[in-house]
């Protein structure tokens, strides 16, 4: 805990599929299309990524309201569909995912590269570390698990189903970060993450936030597809990732977590000189 004549950055909170772990976010997208193809309405990458981040019921009702997505719903189910509309699929849907999620997450927890040497940079820094995450309790304990067996073990990680406001882009698992990490005031904390949702829970905690483009969701390529890309693809793809990134108010933007110190001792001398989160 600071107080305003001594302030210093003291806390950075991540996200996990594809800032921690991931490279690409391809396991939510994965599982996505499975659920959506079992259901008889195939869905595209693109159609998953729009809205990826938030809490994964809230993620589903977001594609069945994509108009292509609804008007292929509407098709294949038309005779089923109730007064709510597509939208009264959802909770089948997800009760459909969970599972599905669960089964695969093994195969995408691998750590991002330099994120437990980052880690141990903030630590070094003082700095504590939080995350948030649009997956599950159940995924979350999993991803922990496994970050831990590679070296990277957070201090404090908050899924929607941990505070009553849902998940993003609201503040409140932010906050519960904060909370449970004895840190305030909020501009004294950085959020990090890969999805338009990221940045927005962010702001609306009042918190620097940082953008993570090449290993997010927003590029969408594993390790294996980035390094097999052309330079001219490797840059179509991260413009793309900074230009949703800085539209939805990301204050600074990165490549990867695991490339990010210069950017949180950047932001560690702005909060030192008392200056606080463009809002925009």
């Amino acid at each position: 805990m600071s107080r305003d004549g001594d302030m210093r950055l003291q806390g950075v909170i991540f996200d996990w599929a594809g800032t921690l772990v991931d490279h690409g976010s391809r396991a939510p997208v994965a599982t996505m299309q499975r659920v959506f193809a079992k259901a008889g309405v195939p869905v595209t990458a693109a159609e998953v990524r729009l809205s990826m981040g938030i809490a994964k019921l809230d993620h589903i009702r977001s594609i069945l309201q994509v108009p292509r997505v609804a008007a292929a719903f509407e098709k294949e189910w038309g005779a089923a569909l109730d007064a709510r509309g597509t939208d009264g699929h959802a909770p089948a849907l997800y009760r459909e995912f969970v599972p599905m999620q669960l089964e695969c997450l093994g195969e995408y927890s691998d750590l991002i590269a330099g994120v437990a040497e980052t880690a141990e940079g903030l630590r070094s820094r003082g700095i504590a570390i939080g995350s948030t995450t649009g997956y599950t309790r159940e995924m979350l304990d999993f991803l922990v698990e496994r970050a831990r067996a590679q070296g990277f073990a957070p201090d404090c990680s908050v899924s929607p189903e941990d505070v009553p406001g849902g998940g993003r882009p609201a503040p409140w698992m932010c906050y519960l970060n904060a909370i449970r990490l004895k840190v305030t005031p909020f501009r004294s904390m950085v959020k990090i993450g890969d999805t338009p949702s990221d940045i927005e829970e962010g702001l609306n905690a009042g918190m620097w936030t940082v953008g993570v483009t090449r290993t997010g969701n927003e590029a969408g390529l594993s390790k294996a597809e980035w390094e097999a890309a052309s330079a001219d693809a490797r840059a179509v793809v991260i413009d793309v990732a900074r230009t949703r990134l800085i539209a939805a108010g990301a204050h600074y933007l990165v490549e990867s977590a695991g490339e990010c110190l210069s950017v949180i001792d950047e932001i560690s001398d702005r909060v030192a000189a008392g200056e606080r989160p463009d809002f925009h």
